[in-house]
């Protein structure tokens, strides 16, 4: 089980129950799947021996969004421990999570939350990083977030921000096409800088999604990240712009609600993996 054809990296999906079936019984030409971590932290039960069935026949990726690696708290050990666990059952060639924070005082919220682009916050994303890494014996992919809005207080850009992360951490990037995207419309950034500026050699996994468009009563718009549609054209041209500038890595169609069937998503990364093959 390889995640490349040659040099050219392969095109995963988010491995989502209304498929297991239909991976298990006709095994498709596909590189590998996601899957999210917390979905999987059960210690016995159907979906995770329709997962060990799966493992067999794929490699796996392991997708967090519950770390809050963000986060003042001291992290949850036990969520590290667990994530553990599935490292030592299904030994995935990915682990990621998000640069975003979820969690204060106890209290956990349903949603990936943004953070400022400070030296404080910084440090404390560097000191949670570094404590998970330890623990997995592994490095960490960190995602860029999608964002609907910027903090005053922020003194420095989220790709700078997240480059030096990583630069100072050892982890890696999971660059996000469809979440920059999305946060430069909401944001007015400039995307060709923010993707000029990121060092494709951090770049080891690229996510493509879809998302929605809002419009208010006040006249003001917003692009939501929903994962809910296939990719649009403009973040193909994102996929291609970055694969023409050297970034060029194991690529996931992303889609996780109003799910259709397997084939459209087939579909999806057949394109992408087109792509990645013309480079």
């Amino acid at each position: 089980m390889v995640n490349k054809l040659g040099n050219k990296p392969l095109v995963g999906i988010g491995l989502r129950t209304p498929h297991y079936s239909h991976v298990i019984q006709n095994k498709p030409q596909i590189g590998w799947f996601e899957i999210h971590s917390e979905n999987f932290f059960m210690q016995e039960g159907n979906s995770l021996h329709v997962l060990d069935t799966i493992r067999q026949d794929y490699p796996l990726s392991l997708h967090g969004v519950g770390l809050s690696l963000g986060s003042t708290d001291e992290l949850d050990k036990s969520h590290v421990q667990k994530i553990k666990s599935l490292l030592n059952r299904y030994t995935p060639f990915l682990v990621s999570e998000h640069l975003s924070w979820s969690k204060i005082d106890g209290i956990y919220f349903p949603d990936l939350l943004p953070i400022p682009y400070t030296e404080e916050s910084f440090s404390v994303f560097a000191r949670n990083i570094d404590y998970v890494q330890t623990i997995l014996g592994r490095e960490l992919l960190i995602e860029n977030p999608s964002s609907y809005l910027e903090y005053k207080d922020s003194s420095l850009l989220e790709v700078d921000f997240l480059s030096n992360l990583c630069k100072k951490t050892g982890a890696k990037i999971l660059l996000d096409l469809n979440n920059v995207y999305v946060s430069a419309c909401n944001n007015d950034w400039d995307i060709k800088i923010y993707l000029d500026a990121i060092p494709p050699e951090l770049v080891e996994e690229i996510h493509l999604a879809g998302h929605e468009f809002r419009s208010f009563e006040d006249g003001s718009t917003l692009r939501i990240d929903t994962h809910a549609s296939q990719v649009c054209t403009e973040v193909w041209s994102l996929f291609n712009y970055s694969i023409k500038r050297g970034i060029s890595a194991p690529t996931l169609i992303e889609w996780d609600t109003n799910i259709p069937d397997f084939e459209i998503l087939m579909k999806e990364a057949t394109l992408a993996q087109t792509y990645l093959n013309s480079k």
